[in-house]
């Protein structure tokens, strides 16, 4: 009868708003990933035209300053979401958001910008961890996958916004401090991310780990779920079972079984990066020009590649829906290595103008199998495996290993690429995609059409009960 009188008052909101205003946080991630690209020729003016002076190191500082920092905020972020839930977590990172957009376009020197950018990359590990937790704890079973791959949709989203007004401020505005302005402009969807949560929901799978069943019927109502009692039934049941219940956090890792789902969760991480996407995206300029295009051309081909990134995710938003798991990430993975095998060995070949236009149809290949299948796979299975009352410092741990990797690959692509040459490097990357599939082919699970509950028992015996398994 409460439940009746409930429903009555409280107005259910759908779950695509509740999915596009979290993703704020995932728009901001993608943003602030990609507006340093446009933002750095004009730090490098003059101090007294407006710029900062920067240095080759300082470049490099400024740069490595945002990964750093989200390394540290996917691990803290995801054990804080655990602890306080992911609304409230949103709400501060929000607020995070913000203060470093401002700091750092007001900062006077490049210390105080260095400073920001960690700020701002605490926000966006934070935010890369909770956003899909949060939307696949309050999304149904039958829709969660296309829902939680909203997220990355909203990350290359972020990243073409971020070169489309960098463009269009070099162009209107073009002073030596335009990169203030482009750094500014990140506090206004943080401004509407803060206001927009305050707005939504809490996790009902969190609210119920706390034993606050009537608040987690209270989120289910506002998503207008079904069987709402059967669902909090179903997560209690989950929760009662779990073998990690009297731990919450870093405790639950003493324990193999979690360790081991740890384990496949940063396998995910690495095969989401190890493809050499963010080769592709920071050093796509680079690698046109070695193939013999101008740089202005090289420069409008980078823009191209947010616009096919972006496309490639919204198909992904739908085949991750409508394909099992791994089907789609065999699809993927393939097109990479295909695409991968193909620059590499026409880098080898041959040279001149041919060559760039087959390079960059390539990398077109190339970000369509991994913006259209592997990027949005890997976040939703990430966001799966974990159990409940490690999902959040899971999420965080294989987020922390993704941004390591990241840093890896991004600081040692140019490295490898002025000694051995694009050739031997796009082959080396076919070589580790290769393994990389077989890989996932035999030891991840496919968790499409279940709800997080069997999912998590579904994990429990995988890696509890090996031997009955191969029975």
């Amino acid at each position: 009868m409460s439940t009746a009188r409930s429903s009555s008052i409280i107005r259910p909101l759908p779950i695509w708003a509740v999915a596009l205003i979290a993703t704020l946080g995932s728009l901001l991630f993608g943003y602030d990933t990609g507006v340093i690209s446009g933002a750095l020729p004009f730090m490098a003016h003059p101090v007294d035209q407006g710029g900062l002076g920067l240095s080759d190191v300082a470049e490099g500082i400024i740069t490595a300053a945002l990964p750093i920092g989200a390394a540290f905020g996917s691990v803290f972020g995801g054990n804080l979401s655990d602890r306080y839930g992911r609304r409230r977590m949103l709400l501060w990172l929000a607020i995070i958001f913000f203060v470093g957009a401002v700091g750092a376009a007001l900062s006077p020197t490049v210390h105080f910008l260095a400073f920001f950018r960690v700020v701002l990359g605490l926000a966006v590990g934070g935010a890369s961890t909770t956003v899909p937790v949060y939307l696949a704890e309050v999304s149904p079973a039958e829709r969660r996958g296309s829902i939680v791959a909203v997220d990355q949709v909203m990350i290359v989203t972020g990243q073409l916004l971020a070169y489309t007004n960098n463009a269009l401020i070099a162009h209107l505005y073009g002073e030596s401090s335009s990169w203030r302005w482009m750094l500014l402009l990140a506090s206004i969807p943080a401004i509407g991310l803060w206001v927009g949560m305050r707005l939504m929901p809490e996790s009902p799978r969190w609210y119920v780990a706390q034993n606050r069943e009537a608040d987690a019927r209270r989120s289910l109502e506002r998503v207008a779920a079904e069987h709402v009692d059967a669902q909090i039934d179903e997560i209690r049941s989950t929760i009662d079972k779990s073998d990690s219940q009297e731990s919450l956090g870093w405790a639950a890792l003493r324990r193999p079984w979690v360790l081991r789902i740890v384990v496949i969760g940063m396998g995910l991480s690495v095969i989401q990066q190890i493809t050499g996407v963010n080769a592709i995206m920071y050093y796509a300029p680079r690698i046109l020009e070695s193939t013999g295009i101008g740089t202005n051309a090289a420069l409008t081909a980078t823009i191209a590649n947010g616009v096919i990134s972006v496309l490639a995710a919204l198909v992904g938003l739908l085949l991750v829906r409508r394909l099992p798991r791994k089907k789609l990430l065999a699809l993927g993975q393939s097109l990479i290595i295909f695409s991968l095998l193909g620059i590499g060995v026409i880098s080898l070949v041959t040279d001149g103008q041919g060559a760039t236009w087959l390079v960059l149809a390539l990398m077109l290949v190339f970000l369509t199998g991994q913006q259209g299948a592997v990027s949005p796979v890997t976040w939703v299975m990430i966001s799966e495996v974990f159990p409940l009352r490690i999902r959040g410092l899971g999420v965080g741990l294989s987020v922390l290993v993704q941004w390591l990797a990241n840093a890896l690959i991004t600081f040692s692509f140019p490295v490898l690429l002025g000694l051995v040459g694009l050739g031997p490097v796009f082959m080396t990357f076919a070589v580790l995609n290769v393994v990389a599939l077989v890989l996932a082919a035999r030891k991840l699970p496919e968790t499409s059409n279940r709800t997080l509950e069997e999912i998590e028992q579904l994990m429990a015996a995988r890696v509890e009960m090996p031997a009955a398994e191969a029975s």
